[in-house]
């Protein structure tokens, strides 16, 4: 996982090439993990200080630094299935889209005639 994550944070802006799976969820799973202990830590420092707009801030400057990478992997992993980037916009059809990028993200990799 950690593998991954350095990946992650190498490939800050990367929206060409592939992700594989193994890649692409080992990422996801790291970035919950250091999401709930940056929320928590911020929560508890936000506690002690007795000021909630600590863990806003603290929370928004993380959530805005994985914001392009999360972009990027997501591009790529959609690449490695030979989707094009533009499949990523299909999350904003309400319900059913979440749903189908979810699939997309489960399918294996595309090795012939990928164009990617």
């Amino acid at each position: 996982m950690v593998e991954a994550l350095k990946e992650f944070f190498n490939n800050y802006a990367n929206f060409n090439g592939r992700t594989s799976r193994k890649t692409f969820w080992l990422t996801v799973l790291g970035i919950f993990i250091v999401s709930f202990v940056v929320g928590f830590v911020a929560g508890f420092i936000g506690g002690v200080i007795n000021n909630a707009m600590i863990t806003t801030v603290i929370t928004s400057i993380y959530y805005l630094a994985v914001l392009v990478p999360s972009l990027a992997i997501d591009i790529r992993r959609l690449h490695d299935i030979n989707k094009s980037g533009w499949w990523l916009l299909i999350c904003f059809v309400p319900f059913v889209g979440s749903i189908i990028l979810l699939v997309f993200m489960c399918l294996p990799s595309v090795d012939e005639g990928n164009n990617y």
